[in-house]
Formats: C-alpha cells, sequence, structure tokens
C-alpha cells in the first residue's frame, strides 16, 4: 500500500467515526480535517466535497466487511461449512462494527434491498460473486441441489438484505441471532420433509 492509499484508508476511518456519530448533515469535513491534523484544503486533495467523503468511507466499510466475510470463508475447505461461515460471519461484523451499524441506521439507502437503487453497485457485485462461487462449488461436488445460481445469490444476499434493513439496525443482539438462526435452518434444511418411498 503507498503512502496516498494509507493516507485515503485514515481519512475514511476518521470519517466513519464522526458520521456514524454525528450524521451526515452535523458532520464537517472541517471537524474530519482537523482530527486527522490536516487543514481542510490538504483534506481536499483527496475528496471533492462533503458527499464524496462520505460515498468513499461508506464504500471503505462496505469492503472492509466484504473482506471480513471473504477472509474467513477461505479457510474452510468443506463446501457446506464455506455457505454457513459465509452467513455467519457477515453477520456476525455487524454485531460487532458499531460504526458501520450506525450509519446503516442512519441512511438505510446505503443498503438497497433492489439492484437498480444500489450506490454501491460494484462492492454488491463482488458479494454476489462470493455467494455464486459457493453455490457453483457445492452443485459441483454434489452437496447442493441444482438451482439457477444466479437467482439463488439475488435470493440469498435479499434475505440477508432483509435481516439486516428490519433486524439488525436495532440493537437487540439476542432477537437478532434467534432470527438469523432460523433463517439459517430454513435456507439449509428447507420447509418441506422428503416423503418416503
Amino acid at each position: 500500500m503507498n503512502r496516498k492509499e494509507e493516507r485515503t484508508e485514515e481519512i475514511c476511518r476518521a470519517a466513519l467515526g464522526s458520521f456514524s456519530t454525528y450524521g451526515f448533515r452535523k458532520t464537517t469535513v472541517g471537524d474530519i480535517a482537523s482530527e486527522l491534523g490536516m487543514t481542510q484544503s490538504n483534506l481536499y486533495f483527496y475528496v471533492k466535497d462533503k458527499k464524496d467523503l462520505y460515498e468513499k468511507a461508506v464504500g471503505f466499510a462496505l469492503e472492509q466487511w466484504q473482506q471480513y466475510v471473504r477472509d474467513a470463508i477461505e479457510k474452510e475447505q468443506d463446501v457446506r461449512q464455506r455457505f454457513l461461515v459465509m452467513c455467519t460471519k457477515a453477520v456476525e461484523y455487524l454485531i460487532e462494527n458499531d460504526e458501520l451499524r450506525r450509519i446503516l441506521v442512519r441512511d438505510p439507502d446505503i443498503f438497497p434491498m433492489f439492484p437498480g437503487d444500489d450506490p454501491y453497485e460494484a462492492i454488491t457485485q463482488g458479494t454476489v460473486q462470493m455467494i455464486r462461487s459457493i453455490l457453483e462449488q457445492g452443485m459441483a461436488e454434489d452437496e447442493f441441489i441444482r438451482l439457477d445460481v444466479e437467482k439463488t445469490s439475488q435470493v440469498i444476499l435479499m434475505i440477508y438484505k432483509m435481516l439486516v434493513i428490519h433486524t439488525y439496525i436495532q440493537t437487540d443482539k439476542e432477537f437478532v441471532q434467534g432470527i438469523f438462526g432460523h433463517i439459517m435452518e430454513m435456507m439449509t434444511r428447507g420447509l418441506f420433509l422428503e416423503k418416503q418411498t
């Protein structure tokens, strides 16, 4: 990582802290610059304006979330375990990361239900690709049923987004974990019993 990338990461981390605590309106570029020991004009070498700073900070946070999950998946060989780890770690990250969760509470539009409205589409596509690769591996190894990988990837992401938007934004961890466990059981075991013939 070069010096500019390191500085950009420092800026994103500082901005996340401010935006998650004070919100977009109350956060000023000057406050963030001051926190970093920079002048406001120096900060503008890295961002165009406050909106650009916000978008870069949120994008950075989403990429960190994605990388956390990817790192956990790469430690697993068994495809079923990879799927479970992917789902569990994605939820776990939000339990642990108050800043990102507070930003989602203040601005749920950064995590929209439908792809056409996604301001972070490139990052979201990376998540879809992660899901898709696990589904493809599971089918290739005859561990998962045959399914439409593209549609199933989107459905899994939508289920996760619903969980985040309707549950995780609240801070009742026990309730969230209970709902998550139920969703995981339904996704991995299904609703219908296999009939004995």
